[in-house]
């Protein structure tokens, strides 16, 4: 508790957009914040690319104190919002993010593949029901994935929640992941993660957008009407 104190201190997220204030009004609100010296920085979560460019704007217009974080859900089977929508605000404002749901609500790990554990977040009502209902409506092709993602993770001598959670910390424009654990050995687990996004190579990406199958739009070039590369894809140097 002492530790999530600490946080609070140090960064106010606005979490999710407030249709009904006025946008002018939250960032003067997050001004005010910060100058009366409860927080250092404010950040936005789960807001559109279009919302956060609004926000900076209006920041700079009156001198405000600006957002400088964003904090989107991001994994294997959620990437374009923050791959694609995202891109031009990590190129041009180079916003920080502080992902969260890297296991997709403990479904990348691969533990209902076979079944459904007893107890787990899919078995009966839980606040991951809207993972859960994406997961059962394409049970059968994300479990495909699931298992040919489990070879990779096989070859790098990890689980799959290890290689799923590196995957993402790999990506340049990840500031900071979020993971959820109910047990310290979950914790252990988890953390092998920072040994294991070392060892994937841009044979590895490769391989793994081959099984996902789930790359975000790219940019075109409409000089020569061709697909750029995307930004994942030109950060990590991917052949």
């Amino acid at each position: 508790m002492l530790v999530l104190l600490i946080l609070l201190t140090f960064l106010v997220f606005c979490h999710r957009f407030d249709e009904y204030t006025p946008l002018e009004e939250t960032c003067r609100a997050m001004n005010r914040v910060i100058e009366d010296n409860k927080a250092f920085y404010w950040g936005t979560s789960e807001w559109k690319a279009s919302q956060i460019v609004a926000a900076f704007e209006i920041c700079e217009r009156f001198g405000l104190i600006k957002p400088i974080v964003e904090q989107p859900q991001y994994n294997m089977l959620f990437r374009n919002k923050f791959e694609s929508e995202y891109s031009h605000l990590f190129k041009n404002y180079r916003l920080g993010t502080t992902t969260w749901s890297p296991l997709m609500s403990g479904i990348l790990t691969g533990k209902y593949i076979n079944e459904t554990p007893k107890g787990s977040r899919g078995d009966g009502p839980s606040e991951a029901e809207l993972h859960f209902k994406f997961y059962n409506n394409d049970k059968k092709n994300i479990d495909e994935k699931l298992t040919k993602l489990k070879g990779v993770a096989d070859k790098l001598g990890c689980s799959l929640a290890v290689l799923c959670i590196a995957w993402i910390i790999k990506n340049p424009d990840v500031s900071t992941c979020l993971v959820g654990c109910s047990r310290v050995e979950q914790l252990h687990e988890n953390l092998k993660a920072v040994e294991i996004m070392d060892k994937l190579t841009p044979e590895h990406e490769v391989e793994i957008e081959a099984i996902l199958q789930n790359t975000p739009s790219k940019e075109w070039d409409w000089r020569d009407f061709k697909e750029g590369p995307g930004r994942r894809e030109t950060l990590l140097g991917k052949k």
